[in-house]
Formats: structure tokens, C-alpha cells, sequence
């Protein structure tokens, strides 16, 4: 072997033992970068008894390195390689399906268009953990465009408007833009012109039971062939307001023998008597349908992707005739199916948590028992455990079922290692304490973290035990951070013993609280409050501070209640 074959042998090994180290953010080994050496250099083959001694001098250098050093190389010696290695790892970490034809997009933007009549429950949550996700992906655009152009049957709440802003910011998500499609009906009315002199739209007066049996028996309308001019004029008294509701209706006209009758002369605008509750719409009295004002905005906004319910189909069919006479492409579109929710009795329904709400059943949008993001969020959850589980979910077509458990454990892994330990004893049982015991117990605040320090729970006459905690008569327990104890004759014992009672199995480790010193909570959870007291330092803990009562779960601190003399938490989770 000549000293050039050698050189060109180590700088081929030292690329392939870089991109295996790499690529598995381990040590290269020479059996697994031999393969692809010989590969890559078939006229290594005759020397094959002398690369591995000439590799593993080089492998060793490499292990050497440190993973930033070793991917710095690498992107040195094989760039292409380098960013082939990454873009497999990205798409490894996605949970979500590469956008459809993302590439022939100058930019990927997408909408997050709700109904303004309430915050948003959980599972309003999904839409924008996919698509805000997906912005981080692509480095992409999206709004928020309200769609409240319906002021009758689903009436905007004027305070929902900033109360999903503040969902959407609490789910770690900042809109590029944000509209109101109230604002943008003069908009809509010169489209509608537009379409109606491309002769895509017509007057109707036919009452509703009229135009369904003429729909749905493959039958034109009497008022489809009016001529543009008539349609025109009728059209302009419809946004003047001189037709009451139901009178007039303009329909974009379709094809009226289509074998869904869902997209046969759909209707485009009607009349709403009731004011929109905005202000600055309140003089309005037509109204875009849905389907056609979204259809628009999303054409003028350049929405490449929408993500949709199955549910929507239809949708997407009946704008297709709307951008087919304006000449326009139609966004990609994703449909998905249905999201369920378990560990709640509340339906899933703003109009529903609103009705509770009103009838006093529940407090507040931010009530435990709600499943709204409100809750979620003063119970101490935070948004990026969220929006983890909800992209978690793809998006398939099929229905999908998310449990609560997974969001927990998402907020579990963020919040643990920060969360100091506290004792919380749920409905008590006061016991008398003799024989003796330290004065003080100090357990850790954080069993991982000593330098946090250890609590000081001061130890009086008497504890307060969990019910199911109590002891038989002679049996012991392990009072948490304070020691073994004997219960007998109504009263627990200091006994002394080690912690070798507690490691040999015979003993149960609880948690306790000192019966005088200690600190009532009042702790509010989806399944109603839970009263009971926690050790003293509890009552200095600020409010947003979260918690982890041991044995019991974790909690945000909500409040010191000075006048009922107690402490309000909010549980998040086990």
C-alpha cells in the first residue's frame, strides 16, 4: 500500500466514521463503517486484510472528538451528507405528515379561522398546534380570521374575540396576521358583483321548503335565468337593506342536476334582521354564507393548505365553483377526522359550557370541571404540553381519541425536575404524637436536587393522617422526612427505628401534616373541591407557583384567601 491509497484509505474512513458517529450521536465502530467504505471505494477491495488496521487508527481520533467537534468536521469533509443525515432527523421528530405539494409554494400559509362565541374549549386546541407547528416547519404564514359573519344563529361573544387570542398565545403561538371577516363585507359584496355580471349568481325569493323540493328533484329555479341586470339591482337592494330576512337570497349557480344536492345553486348571501353585535357591523343587514365569504378570503389571503374536518367536504366542492368562474386555484386542502376527549362529564361545546356557565353551574370558563384551555391553564398545564399531545394526533381522516393522561404526562416531564414537594392531607385525621420525636421534620424540597435545600415542618403534639394512612392498632408507619412511629392506643409512638424498617418492606412510608401549624387548602379539581391541610411553608408559596402535594399530585397556587383563611389551589394532574 503506497502512501497516497493510504491517505485517500483515512480520509474515507474518517468521512464514514464521522457520519456514523453522527448520524447515531455515538462512538463510530470499525465493523459498522466498513461496509460502507468498500461500497463507496470498490478499488479498496484488494487491501481489504489492511483497511481495518489503517480505519482504526483513524476511528480512534474520531471517538476522540466531541459530537459538536465531530459534526463540525463532518460538515467540513461531506456537507451534502451532513444535511441528508439532519433532514432524516427532522422528519424522524415530526409526528405530522409532510404538508401536501409544500414545495411548489413560494411560502406555506395557513389560517386558524374560529367563531368568535366563546374561549375555546380542548379540543379547539388541535387546529392551531398543526398548523402552528407546521409553521415552524416551513418558516411559513398564518392569521387568525375570525369568521363572524353569521350575527343571528352563531352571535359573536365580543369578549371571545381576545379571549381566543389569549388561547393561542397561552399555546405558545403568535399569528402573523389577525382579521375580522365583519370587517371585510364590502369585500365580499363586490366579489358577489363580480360574479353575478360572470353570470355565476342570481336572486332568488323562493321561500326555503320552495327551493328544497326544486333542489332536491334535480329542478330548476324560476328565478335562475333572470338577467344580470335584474339580479344586479336586486342584489344592490339586498345590501341597501330593503328585504327583510328570508325574503332574498342570491345563490351561485351551480349545476342544478349535480348528483349531491348539497352543491346544487347554493346560497351565497342572505338577509339577517338582527344587528351583528360589533359596532362597526352593525349596520349591516346582508350577510355572507360561510362558505362563500371563506372561500373568498382565502383566495385574497393566499392560503396554500387548509386543514379542515372530514365533515367539510362539501365545502371545498361548493367554493370550487366559486374559483372556477373567478379562474383562481384552489388551496391544498387536509381533511381530518373528529377529535374525543376523555376524563370530562361536560360536553365538549362552547354553547353548552356557556349555558352552564349562565345557569351558575359552573364558575367560569377557567372552572376545573370546564374543558376549556382556560382551565387547563389555571390548573397549572402548560400550553406546550398541549399542543405536543394534540399534534401527537396526526391527521388522519379517522376519528381519534386523545386522553388526558398524555397531556399530563407531557406537563409532568416539563414541569417535575423544577417543582419542589410539599404535604397535603386531604379530610385529616388528627392524632396525638408521644414518645419523643424530633421537633422538626426536614424533608428535601426536590428528592433529585439537595441544593435546593429541605423544608422545616415544625412537630407539635399531634399530626394529621390521610383516613386510608391510619394504621392498625401496633402497626408502624414511616411519617415522611420525621421517623417511625407505633400507632397504639389512639395515638402514634415515636419508635426510633431506621430507615432499614422502610427498605426491608415492613414499614409504609406516608405523608402527614402538623395538626396546629399547618395551612388550609381548599383544593379545586375537575371532580369538585377537596378540602384538607398542607405543612406551613405552603402558606408562603406565591400565587402561580406550582406544587407537587406528595402522594396526591401536582397544583398551581391560585390564591391566599385572607377572609375565608385559606389557601386555594388548582390541581393540575397525578
Amino acid at each position: 500500500m503506497n502512501d497516497e491509497l493510504r491517505e485517500r484509505i483515512e480520509r474515507e474512513a474518517e468521512k464514514h466514521a464521522l457520519l456514523n458517529a453522527v448520524k447515531h450521536e455515538s462512538d463510530a465502530d470499525v465493523g459498522a463503517i466498513m461496509g460502507p467504505l468498500m461500497g463507496d471505494n470498490p478499488d479498496f477491495r484488494e487491501h481489504g486484510d489492511e483497511i481495518p488496521g489503517v480505519a482504526g487508527g483513524v476511528i480512534g481520533q474520531v471517538n476522540d472528538l466531541s459530537y459538536e467537534e465531530k459534526r463540525e468536521r463532518l460538515e467540513d469533509l461531506a456537507p451534502e451528507e451532513l444535511a441528508e443525515i439532519e433532514a432524516e432527523d427532522e422528519e424522524d421528530e415530526h409526528d405530522l405528515p409532510d404538508l401536501p405539494n409544500a414545495d411548489e409554494y413560494d411560502e406555506i400559509r395557513m389560517r386558524v379561522a374560529p367563531n368568535p362565541n366563546g374561549p375555546w374549549h380542548v379540543g379547539h386546541a388541535r387546529m392551531p398546534a398543526v398548523i402552528g407547528s407546521y409553521k415552524e416547519r416551513y418558516d411559513g404564514w398564518f392569521c387568525v380570521r375570525f369568521d363572524d359573519t353569521d350575527p343571528e344563529t352563531k352571535r359573536p361573544d365580543m369578549e371571545a374575540y381576545d379571549a381566543i387570542l389569549e388561547d393561542l398565545d397561552y399555546l405558545g403561538f403568535e399569528p402573523d396576521a389577525t382579521y375580522k371577516a365583519s370587517d371585510r363585507l364590502e369585500t365580499y359584496y363586490e366579489h358577489a358583483r363580480e360574479l353575478i355580471d360572470l353570470g355565476g349568481a342570481y336572486t332568488c325569493s323562493c321561500s326555503g321548503e320552495e327551493f328544497s323540493e326544486l333542489k332536491n328533484s334535480g329542478e330548476a329555479c324560476p328565478h335562475r335565468e333572470k338577467d344580470a341586470e335584474m339580479v344586479r339591482e336586486e342584489f344592490e337592494a339586498m345590501v341597501d337593506g330593503e328585504y327583510s330576512s328570508g325574503e332574498m337570497v342570491l345563490r351561485v349557480k351551480t349545476d342544478i342536476e349535480h348528483k349531491n344536492p348539497a352543491l346544487r345553486d347554493w346560497v351565497a348571501f342572505r338577509m339577517i334582521d338582527t344587528p351583528h353585535p360589533r359596532e362597526e357591523a352593525s349596520d349591516y343587514r346582508c350577510w355572507p354564507m360561510l362558505d362563500f365569504q371563506s372561500g373568498v378570503d382565502d383566495h385574497l389571503l393566499e392560503i396554500s393548505h387548509i386543514i379542515r374536518g372530514i365533515d367539510l367536504q362539501d365545502s371545498a366542492k361548493r367554493q370550487q365553483f366559486v374559483y372556477d368562474y373567478f379562474g383562481w386555484d384552489y388551496p391544498e386542502v387536509v381533511h381530518w377526522g373528529h377529535v374525543q376527549i376523555d376524563a370530562y362529564d361536560v360536553k365538549m361545546s362552547t354553547s353548552t359550557i356557556a349555558e352552564l356557565i349562565e345557569q351558575g353551574e359552573l364558575d367560569g370558563w377557567d372552572d376545573p370541571r370546564a374543558p376549556t384551555l382556560k382551565s387547563l391553564r389555571r390548573r397549572g398545564i402548560r400550553g406546550e404540553a398541549i399542543v405536543e399531545a394534540m399534534a401527537g394526533l396526526g391527521t388522519s381522516t379517522s376519528d381519534v381519541d386523545l386522553a388526558m393522561s398524555s397531556i399530563y404526562a407531557n406537563n409532568r416531564d416539563l414541569i417535575d425536575e423544577e417543582t419542589d414537594r410539599r404535604f397535603f392531607v386531604r379530610e385529616g385525621n388528627q392524632l396525638p404524637v408521644s414518645g419523643d420525636p424530633p421537633a422538626e421534620a426536614n424533608p428535601p424540597l426536590h428528592p433529585n436536587h439537595e441544593e435546593r435545600g429541605v423544608r422545616e415542618i415544625p412537630v407539635s403534639d399531634s399530626v394529621m393522617l390521610e383516613p386510608e394512612d391510619v394504621p392498625e392498632a401496633d402497626e408502624r408507619i414511616w411519617l415522611k422526612g420525621l421517623g417511625c412511629f407505633r400507632y397504639a392506643e389512639g395515638a402514634l409512638e415515636y419508635t426510633a427505628d431506621d430507615i432499614d424498617v422502610v427498605r426491608e418492606g415492613e414499614v409504609d412510608v406516608v405523608h402527614w401534616a402538623p395538626a396546629t401549624e399547618s395551612v388550609a387548602v381548599r383544593m379545586r379539581t375537575p371532580d369538585g373541591d377537596v378540602r384538607g391541610h398542607a405543612e406551613p411553608g405552603v402558606g408562603d408559596l406565591t400565587s402561580d407557583e406550582m406544587v407537587q402535594f406528595e402522594r396526591v399530585g401536582f397544583a398551581r397556587i391560585d390564591r391566599h384567601d385572607d377572609e375565608e383563611e385559606e389557601t386555594v389551589v388548582y390541581y393540575a394532574h397525578p
